[in-house]
Formats: C-alpha cells, structure tokens, sequence
C-alpha cells in the first residue's frame, strides 16, 4: 500500500472478523516532507494536502463509511512559525469556501471537534455557515481543528463533574465524538508511528493502521486498501 510496507497495530498477519468500519480517522502527516523531497516550500505540500482531502471527501459514499475523520490542526501546531500558520488557515479559508458545494453534492455533513470557535472569527463564520448548509447530509466529515485529546478528555470529564458523574460513560458522552459511531480505524500517514495526541480516548480499541506514504500522495484507493485490511482482523476488546 503506497510507496512502503504497511506496519499495523498488535499483528501483522492477516487475521478475520473485522467487518465494516463505520467510522475511519486518519492522522495527515507528511507534507512538509512531501514538499521538501522535491525542492519546494512547505505551503506547497499543504496545498497539495487539501487536494487529498478533495479527492477523498468525493469518493466518500462508495465506500460506504459513515464517518471520516480528519486531523487537521492540532492545538501544538500553534508552534509553528507564524507564516506557516498563516498559509494554514488562508488554505482553510480557501477551502472551506471552494469545496462547501462539494460536500453539499456528496451528501456529506461536516461536524467540527476541537477548540474551533478560538480560529478568527472570520473562519468561525465560514465554518458556522457551512455546517448549517451540510446539516443534513447522511455521512459526516469530521475536521478537527485547534484538537487536543488531552484536552478533550479534560473538558469531558469537567462537564461531567457538573452533571454529577464522572464515570467512563459519563464522561464519554460529554467528548467532542459522542454523536458519531465508536472509532473503528485510526491511520496515520508518512511512517511515523505514533498519535500525537489524538482522538486518545476513542482510540482505545480502535484498529490502527501505519502507512510510508506521505499525505499528498494518499488516494481513495488507499482508504479502500486500509478498509479491505481492517475487514481481515479481529478484534477482541480486551477479550480472548
């Protein structure tokens, strides 16, 4: 799958039971890396980024995922130099206001997690209108934006200690995630092995999937592969 060998979570044989996934996220790593193997500036591999977005976003319903989600800006990106940044949230702007049809045509509802209502407010307005003209699509894109886990997990359990309850259920039902189904899939892009702090709850029990292929180069036909893959395990809950 893409330009490597896939390295998978547990085991690495082909194992059954998997069955449909339901709810897919990918962690998009590697543009800058993507950019920089071919001479050019970083803004250029994130522009090439999007359009991954773009071709993955259009081959959503044949897959037969209910929800996809994206990582997208994290609250440690924030980091970055102030330019890069900048080139992230015009790209954002671009985005948003280009591809809204797109999603409208594909039956696609955007949901967004994270800290988002601390973007500027013009990007805040562009995403509050968006998810108003996409409310009722019947598969969701979810886009995390300024996400942590830790973070999410923290404003979870602080709301659920005003309810009352801070147990796991409680406290579930208070995450960013509550509406849509349980994580069945995490992939992460371009070799690096690890979550960097995301969807770290729903993660517990979720399938994860490593793949060498950087982000700009990941097409639908990568999903499709992941997807054919997760099919083949079996998962086991803590269970023998």
């Amino acid at each position: 799958m893409g330009e490597g060998p896939v390295q998978t979570g547990e085991h690495a044989d082909a194992r059954i039971g998997g069955g449909h996934a339901r709810h897919v996220a990918i962690i998009m790593d590697g543009n800058g890396r993507w950019a920089k193997k071919r001479g050019m500036p970083r803004a250029v591999g994130h522009q090439r980024g999007v359009e991954a977005v773009r071709r993955l976003v259009r081959g959503l319903k044949p897959m037969g995922l209910e929800c996809l989600t994206l990582y997208a800006f994290s609250s440690e990106n924030w980091k970055r130099s102030e330019d890069e940044v900048d080139d992230l949230m015009n790209l954002m702007r671009k985005f948003i206001k280009s591809d809204l049809p797109d999603f409208v045509a594909n039956d696609v509802k955007l949901k967004i997690i994270g800290d988002w209502q601390g973007l500027a407010p013009d990007i805040v307005a562009m995403l509050e209108d968006a998810l108003a003209q996409t409310a009722n699509g019947s598969r969701t894109l979810a886009v995390a934006l300024n996400y942590g886990g830790q973070n999410e997990i923290a404003r979870a359990a602080a709301k659920a200690a005003v309810l009352g309850e801070v147990t796991a259920n409680a406290i579930e039902a208070q995450l960013d995630t509550a509406d849509l189904p349980p994580l069945d899939l995490l992939i992460r892009t371009s070799g690096e092995i690890r979550l960097s702090n995301f969807l770290l709850w729903q993660a517990a029990y979720a399938e994860m999937l490593f793949v060498d292929t950087l982000w700009p180069d990941f097409k639908p036909e990568h999903l499709t592969e992941a997807l054919d893959d997760f099919a083949r395990r079996e998962r086991r809950y803590g269970g023998r």
